[in-house]
């Protein structure tokens, strides 16, 4: 099933924009990162030899949408690991923050990490408009298939949706035949 009629049948056809297009190839990129408080490393073309990558970028950590949307995707850890699929939230906050916010918020289910000027750019996720400040990203996650290509994103800055479009979007990945 093709990712945006997917998006349509959910009823979210108007939310779905494209920040990079769907099938573009995902900018590589390796990061500091916090999983259940303890730093490491993320590297997205080695996460995406285990599977594909939900990558979803989030405007500040600690604030109320940001932590809910944390909890929602810490709820549905099981059902992501068990479609193979790693998730990884970004945001602009310094590594002592996304170590604290992975405990916290995350609740050690799953890792968050810094986005770096240049991750924010690739992605083309900085928070634009009058008063946003420097360096916030805006509320947009992708799904990354292992081929590294882009299957789904959904750009909405309310944080309730996310979790259903990228695991819909995970679990299609995974019920496609190998070719």
């Amino acid at each position: 099933m093709h990712f945006a009629a997917a998006a349509a049948a959910l009823g979210l056809a108007g939310a779905v924009q494209a920040d990079l297009p769907n099938g573009a190839k995902a900018p590589g990129f390796t990061t500091q990162g916090a999983l259940a408080g303890k730093p490491f490393a993320f590297n997205l073309k080695a996460a995406l030899r285990k599977g594909p990558v939900v990558l979803y970028f989030y405007p500040k950590s600690f604030t109320q949408g940001c932590t809910l949307e944390a909890h929602a995707f810490a709820e549905a850890t099981d059902e992501f690991r068990s479609a193979g699929a790693t998730v990884i939230g970004l945001s602009a906050d310094d590594l002592a923050t996304q170590q604290k916010f992975s405990k916290e918020a995350c609740r050690d289910k799953f890792a968050v990490g810094v986005a770096s000027p240049a991750i924010v750019a690739a992605y083309d996720v900085a928070l634009k408009g009058n008063g946003a400040p420097a360096g916030m990203t805006s509320r947009t996650s992708y799904v990354i298939g292992r081929d590294g290509r882009i299957k789904l994103v959904f750009t909405d800055m309310n944080f309730r949706d996310h979790v259903r479009m990228t695991l819909a979007a995970v679990k299609a990945l995974s019920a496609k035949p190998a070719r």
